[in-house]
């Protein structure tokens, strides 16, 4: 990999969560014009059945509903088994699937595919890489979504957004998992 760099959206949203930079490590955005490459890490206080219990089973708790279609976060869940999908539901008995899951390792890994939010418009494959370590009595929590394909415009301008979203839904897992409350 080449140098660190962090994105300016992801400092101002260490700024907003008052977050000491050691908390989250990103190593962001590569971006080509091929693709881009997310990679965050934290450490939760919490046992990784714990954090991976409120990840799958609790992710209407904890993810922004700024980051649905419906508005509301309660209308997410992941369905943590190969094939399952962290889908969304829509009124009237629509929905959104933002990813599928394609490997589960309970308290260990989950493994997704698919392109999230504004990315599903174009011609792109994701790969998100949610992987769990204990750490004493902490997980170490790491996520990576790798991105590839085609998007009108190109990945320069999405990367630093995207890298963003998912800095914002990892430090509110933490929260969530830490306090019970994903908002600071």
């Amino acid at each position: 990999m080449s140098k660190l760099r962090v994105s300016s959206f992801a400092i101002i949203v260490f700024a907003i969560f008052g977050l000491q930079a050691s908390s989250v490590r990103a190593v962001v955005t590569q971006p080509t014009p091929a693709g881009f490459l997310v990679t965050l890490d934290t450490r939760i206080a919490g046992s990784p059945d714990r954090v991976y219990r409120a990840l799958v089973g609790q992710v209407g708790e904890w993810w922004n509903a700024e980051h649905t279609y419906s508005g509301d976060s309660r209308n997410l869940s992941i369905d943590a088994r190969p094939g399952g999908c962290f889908c969304e539901r829509l009124p009237n008995g629509g929905g959104v699937e933002h990813l599928r899951v394609i490997y589960v390792k309970p308290g260990e890994m989950l493994r997704m595919s698919g392109a999230l939010g504004p990315l599903q418009a174009s011609a792109v494959a994701g790969t998100m890489t949610w992987t769990l370590a204990a750490a004493g009595a902490a997980t170490t929590v790491n996520l990576s979504y790798a991105v590839g394909g085609f998007r009108d415009g190109g990945f320069p301008a999405i990367a630093p957004a995207v890298d963003g979203v998912l800095l914002e839904q990892l430090l509110r897992l933490k929260r969530f998992v830490e306090t019970g409350k994903p908002a600071g």
